[in-house]
């Protein structure tokens, strides 16, 4: 479909596409961005964004293999072929609605991640994306780059957040201080000091985002919602204050960075465990969800100031820029800022990317940045023992 990337220019201008699929599990986003530059000289413009939902049943595929799960290594081994033609068809008819001269030489695939085990003790991290790279590399005729955690993993580290050295790329400030939430099924966080280093970085999960909200609608309305959308039901709803009391003392909002969690903790299982409790509370599924939302908001603002310094006078946070799915929930984003009282929250669109393309974006330059053999992990946010050159090559 187009010529190989030339590893050995690598600092010129070139087109990448970033294929990313969230723990949401809900299709995958293509992003393509003109990259000029390499390490902290790249430049980024956000070119085009097109989103393909996964059909009903690969989706319902994915979420029964997601951990903690009973499936086979037969179904894995599918699914995992299965992905890489969904990446590999999402990425080619994305290209081919592009202009020309706004067509990708390069990919970085971020995969589908089924199961995330970060590392406790003497228990190393355990982390698997699914999408067969080979296949998106073989039907697109582009060097696809995959395995992005995996490199950080190889070098001590938990395999996430990979996205806190893109931010600092992209948004960091001279003067103003700034928070980047993102808001997936997991909600995670880059603290950007004012004037800082990459060393001043610091990033990390800060609790669930969409995923316990998600479940309970999908639950409230027998499957026939996937989502609250606009924060709708959240908005008709009440807190249950004795739910989230109990709720906020999981043990991983006491945990102290760096630190990364998944469906694993705040999936189907965690839900179902808290519907008697909830049931208990209200018979109002509305409120079940108010509750879910309050959870997002409460964990991200309890997370900024046992960790950040949001509390100094002045307080260093000036800015909350918002980007992925639950930046586009006005409810949720309300009690944030209800939490968060003196901190200006900006969608990330008003920097002229789309909130849901943030992660795909991300991980196109990742994907340059591998080629151009720039460390591209952070090392005190993922854990790891030094920088890492993050994902391998896939030629077609």
């Amino acid at each position: 479909m187009a010529r190989r990337a030339n590893t050995r220019r690598s600092s010129r201008t070139r087109n990448v596409l970033g294929l990313m699929a969230g723990t949401s599990a809900d299709g995958i986003d293509a992003v393509c961005a003109r990259i000029t530059g390499k390490g902290s000289a790249m430049r980024v413009r956000f070119l085009w964004h097109r989103h393909q939902p996964f059909p009903r049943p690969l989706q319902q595929r994915l979420l029964a293999a997601m951990a903690p799960a009973d499936t086979t290594t037969e179904e894995l081994t599918r699914l995992h072929a299965d992905l890489g033609e969904a990446f590999a068809e999402a990425a080619r008819t994305a290209i081919q609605a592009a202009p020309r001269s706004q067509r990708p030489t390069l990919i970085g695939l971020a995969g589908q991640t089924v199961c995330h085990l970060p590392g406790r003790r003497h228990a190393p991290t355990v982390t698997l994306q699914l999408g067969e790279a080979s296949r998106v590399a073989a039907r697109t005729g582009l060097d696809t780059i995959a395995d992005f955690r995996q490199s950080d993993v190889a070098a001590g580290g938990q395999g996430a957040p990979l996205v806190p050295w893109t931010d600092w790329v992209l948004m960091r400030d001279r003067t103003i201080g700034r928070a980047i939430q993102n808001i997936g099924g997991i909600a995670n966080v880059t603290w950007l000091p004012p004037g800082g280093s990459l060393e001043d970085v610091v990033a990390f999960d800060t609790g669930p985002g969409n995923m316990v909200i998600d479940t309970l609608a999908a639950r409230a309305t027998r499957g026939r919602e996937r989502m609250d959308r606009d924060g709708r039901r959240a908005a008709r709803g009440r807190v249950l204050d004795g739910v989230l009391a109990a709720w906020l003392k999981h043990p991983f909002f006491r945990q102290a960075p760096p630190k990364t969690t998944g469906r694993e903790t705040f999936g189907h299982a965690f839900v179902e465990t808290q519907l008697g409790p909830l049931r208990q509370a209200s018979h109002s599924p509305d409120d079940w969800i108010a509750t879910a939302t309050a959870l997002t908001a409460r964990s991200i603002a309890r997370a900024y100031r046992r960790w950040l310094p949001v509390t100094r006078h002045p307080p260093a946070l000036r800015e909350l820029i918002a980007c992925g799915g639950g930046a586009e929930n006005p409810t949720l984003i309300g009690m944030i800022a209800a939490e968060l009282p003196g901190v200006r929250i900006r969608p990330i669109a008003s920097l002229g990317i789309p909130s849901q393309a943030k992660e795909a974006l991300s991980f196109a330059m990742l994907a340059a940045a591998c080629v151009d053999g720039v460390p591209a992990n952070v090392p005190q946010a993922t854990g790891a023992a030094r920088p890492a050159r993050l994902g391998r090559i896939v030629h077609p």
